[in-house]
Order: structure tokens, then sequence, then C-alpha cells
């Protein structure tokens, strides 16, 4: 059993916290707003989970989500996340988030500046290209023709493989998109971005990614 910190109680920090604990991993999850804020999704989620500040989730978590907007990236804890694998399931809408002209231009990527803003921590890309309520409705058991498959990408292969692992366990095929370098593949706008597909065909979108849209 692991602990998931979860940094973002919004549509996919919850989805991911429910899919979580149905695999019997516990959580610890966090808002922008207290967790005070957070007694009807910890009713809905149950005993295994409980509402914390966003420090007290990184620090309780064996591995941590990060899934607040993506402009407010560096508000993320720094000391409570060093040395753990941390889920990035961060977008970049610069309509919401700001202009990034790092990004803009193609010269970084959304992991990579988080992975920058935690450099004690093993960013992972995960769960960025698929819709909050997909995850807990279209997972199948492994080996099922036409298997969903989401994106994963790390320096780090323990936390590729430990994402691989989490997919499997909610009933989705992964696809290594590794290093880190190269996760604006499954950025937004992108051909593999919220749609559903199989193995295959989300190699196929990769490959076929444009560096900026």
């Amino acid at each position: 059993m692991t602990t998931l910190g979860i940094i973002g109680a919004g549509h996919i920090g919850s989805a991911v916290a429910k899919a979580a604990i149905a695999l019997g991993h516990d959580v610890v999850i966090a808002n922008s707003r207290g967790p005070e804020t957070l007694s009807g999704l910890i009713a809905e989620l149950g005993p295994a989970a409980r509402a914390a500040t966003a420090a007290e989730a990184g620090a309780a978590g064996d591995v941590v989500v990060v899934t607040v907007p993506f402009g407010k990236y560096r508000d993320v804890p720094v000391e409570p996340l060093a040395g753990k694998i941390v889920l990035d399931t961060n977008n970049y809408y610069w309509e919401r988030d700001g202009r990034f002209a790092e990004l803009d231009r193609g010269e970084a990527t959304t992991a990579g500046l988080l992975q920058a803003h935690l450099p004690e921590s093993k960013v992972v890309k995960a769960f960025n290209h698929i819709g909050a309520a997909d995850i807990n409705r279209d997972g199948s058991p492994a080996g099922t023709p036409g298997r969903r498959a989401l994106a994963v990408s790390s320096d780090h292969p323990d936390a590729v493989a430990f994402v691989v692992d989490l997919y499997d366990g909610i009933g989705f095929d992964a696809v290594d998109v590794s290093p880190l370098s190269e996760s604006w593949r499954v950025e937004r706008d992108r051909p593999a971005y919220v749609v559903r597909q199989d193995k295959d065909e989300l190699t196929a979108n990769l490959a076929k990614a444009p560096r900026t849209v």
C-alpha cells in the first residue's frame, strides 16, 4: 500500500484519488482553500482519504501528485517533495495561466519547468491527456482489444515504472515517451491530447506531434 499525497483537489485530483483508493492506496489531498473546505470530497472518498494542507499532503505522500493550474506551479512546496516521485498532470492554458514565452517558443515543457522547481524530486508526466471523468470510466483489463493507453514521461526510470503499474491497475496501457524533454508530445493541442486511443494509436500520435502549435 502506498500513500498518495495529492496537491490539487479539482477534477483530475479527485479522480486520481478515487482510482488510487480503489487500488487499496491511502490518499492525503489538499487544495488552495484549506482542508476544511474538502469535507464533502473526503466523505465521498471514504476512510482511506484525509484532507490536509499542500505541505502536509506533500510530506505524507510516499508519492505525490501535483495537479494545480500550471500558472501556479511555483507555489508547490519544494522541501516536502524532495526525493519523491512526483506525478505532474499539469497543462498550459495561456488563457488561464498567462504567457510563458519559453513554452510558446517550444524551448521548454510544462513538466520540465516543474522539475526545475523541484530539483530533488523525480517528476513524471502522467494523467495530463485524459479527461477526469474517463479516469474511472475507461479502464479495462490487460489484454482487452483496443484498451485505452496513456503516455508517461520522466528522466527517472523508477518514476516511469510506478506510473506504468498505476495505469495498469486502473485499466490503461502505457506508452513511454521519456525523457522528460520529450513530454511536449502529449501536451495541449497535440494529436494525442484528450482523445481515446489504444497503444498503437497513441504511439503514432506522439510521433507526429508538432513541437509548437
